[in-house]
This record gives structure tokens, sequence and C-alpha cells, in this order.
């Protein structure tokens, strides 16, 4: 008698509904697609096969990133065919399977992951901001779309060799098995699907990790930074420093505050305790130009950079000084009110 196939093999095992995707070389669109459907109650305890056969994927209850169809009320998700243009909500990324699967069951996914009710408007803002700062950088990979437009770049040169390194790379590195001389097909497949499990555990690690920061920080932060960035006018009379009493994520809400107020004058500077306990020194952070700029709209004055303790409180004569980055774009004071002063005595040196 023949021996059985990996893919009938597979079936078999699970009482759940039977998954499908491609064999092959691997990537991390389907390894974050399978993750996310194996995240929902339906899909639990249910097994995944690897195959192009299509005689084996017609059985599957749910096909991702293979078979040429997009049809959700059959439970197909796939994105190669030429008539596929759907991308998420006011985004113009083409999706891959990660972003159908996320299109379709992000949202139930976010509920069951943080106890959020589906429907709330907590859900809906971090399923918008998931797919903006993660799923969608995987479509575009997975989609051959580039983050910069290469006329507007192409004589860019990098300043170094940055290995390439992105989620992607690590999935495709995954793909290459150094020891699998001497297997049958049946073994190398095996081995191929393993790699594979590993592939699709890292990427849903890394997708519930994101969850967890913005739903736990990210998300509680935006209504502080707001209050934070209306209560900035009482340490400068034009709205340029902003004091927390904790250290928050505020970058993405101020960006977003800021672009809803384009007549108020931007913030410079942000303030903040380094720690929660009782006489935590003081930080205190130029704002980048934008949200993905080294940039600063001011740095710290050339004079105090690279300058630490006593002798930078001395230059800039301003008591309990700790340090001043070498680029401008942080320093430190031992007291809230040295921190301020760094801050204003900076806007006033630049003459704004």
């Amino acid at each position: 008698m023949a021996a059985e196939s990996p893919a009938k093999r597979l079936k078999t095992t699970g009482s759940g509904p039977l998954i499908g995707t491609h064999n092959g070389h691997f990537h991390a669109d389907e390894a974050l697609a399978v993750f996310m459907l194996k995240a929902l109650p339906t899909y639990d305890n249910s097994s995944l096969l690897r195959t192009r056969d299509p005689a084996l994927l017609a059985e599957c209850h749910t096909v991702v990133d293979v078979g040429g169809e997009y049809h959700p009320a059959q439970n197909r998700y796939d994105h190669h065919q030429r008539t596929f243009t759907t991308t998420f909500p006011s985004r113009p990324t083409k999706l891959s399977s990660a972003g159908l699967v996320y299109l379709h069951f992000g949202k139930p996914i976010i509920a069951l992951e943080t106890g959020l009710d589906e429907g709330s408007e907590e859900v809906d803002i971090l399923w918008k901001k998931i797919y903006e700062d993660f799923i969608e950088a995987l479509d575009a990979h997975d989609n051959g779309i580039s983050v910069y437009d290469p006329e507007e770049t192409k004589n860019i040169k990098k300043r170094f060799y940055d290995g390439g390194i992105s989620l992607g790379s690590v999935v495709g590195d995954l793909n290459d098995d150094f020891h699998g001389g001497g297997m049958t097909p049946e073994e190398a497949q095996i081995a191929e699907d393993a790699r594979f499990s590993v592939a699709s555990t890292f990427m849903g690690g890394t997708f519930k990790n994101k969850l967890r920061y913005y739903h736990r920080a990210w998300l509680p932060a935006r209504t502080l930074v707001r209050q934070t960035y209306d209560a900035r006018k009482k340490y400068d009379e034009k709205g340029r420093i902003m004091v927390f009493d904790k250290s928050r994520p505020w970058k993405d809400h101020l960006y977003t505050i800021e672009s809803e107020h384009p007549e108020e004058e931007k913030v410079l500077f942000v303030l903040y305790p380094e720690s929660q306990h009782e006489g935590s020194k003081w930080r205190i952070q130029a704002v980048s130009v934008s949200k993905d700029s080294f940039e600063n709209r001011l740095g710290l004055p050339a004079g105090w950079r690279g300058v630490r303790d006593d002798r930078l409180s001395e230059v800039a004569g301003i008591d309990g000084c700790i340090f001043a980055h070498a680029s401008g774009f942080i320093g430190g004071n031992n007291t809230r009110e040295g921190a301020l002063e760094m801050a204003k005595k900076t806007i006033e040196m630049a003459g704004i």
C-alpha cells in the first residue's frame, strides 16, 4: 500500500475546521494569517494543511494565500489573482493574506485578547492603529510595494548596511533547511511544516506584543496626552513645552493632536520623570520634525551637547544638570524645575 502523503496525514489531526495554505516557500503574511485564524474560537482546535493541490484545498473549510479566490462567504482569502484590488479602509496598500484575515477577523481577535467589547470605539481605534503600524508593512512587503517612491529615492545611498532586517526577512530565513539532505519527500515536507509553525508562532507573538502595547500603554495615554497638551501654556505662553507627570507613549498622539490644531505653535520639548520613584531625575526631550524623522524641531544648544554634570550646569547656568546628548535630542536634570529651565533657556537662546 502506498505511503500516506503528508497532506493527507495532516488533515486527520485536530477536530476544528481545516485551514489550508500553500506548501513550499512561506512568507510572513500567511504565517500571521494562520496564527490569527487559530486565535479565534472557531479554529481553536483546527489543523493546518499545506498544499497546492486544488482537490485537497477544496476540502478545507478556510483557505489563505492560495487558490486564486477571494470569497469571504466561502472562507477563501487569496490575493494573488489579477483582479484583486482590496485595501484596508482609508489605506492605499493592496492587502496580502495577513491583511485579508485581519480585515475580516481583526476586531473579534482584538476583543478576545483585550476583553473589550467588539463594537466599542476602543476596538475600532486599535484595529485601525495596528493595521497602519504593523499589518500594512507586511501587506506591502508581500505585494512588492516599496515604502518609498523609487523615482524619488533612486539617488539616495545608504550610510551603512542594515542587513535588510525586517519581519519578512526573519521569516524568510526559516525557509532554508541546512540539514535536509537525504530526506524523503515526506520527511522534507514534515520538516518544512515544522519551520512554518515556528514562523507562525513568531509572527503571532509579535502581533500579540503589539496589541498588548497599544491596548495597555498607547491607548490609555491618548486622553492623558490631550490633557497635557491642553495644559502646556502654563509652562510657556506659546505652548512649546509639555510636562508629563510620568513617562508616557506621547509621540503618536502629539502629532495627531497638532494636526488638529494647525494654527497653534508646535511643541518643541517634552519633559517627564525617569521613573515614578520619589526624587526621580527628569528628562527633557526634543520633538522631532515628524514621527519618523531624526531631525529635531529644536535641539539643545550646541555648547551643551556631550557635556555632563557640574560642567554642564556651569556651561548652561542651570543647577542640577546631568547630561545633554551629543546630538542634542535629549538631556537630563535632577529636578523638574531644572529640566523646565533647560527647555526655556534653549528656546530663549534660539531667539524664537
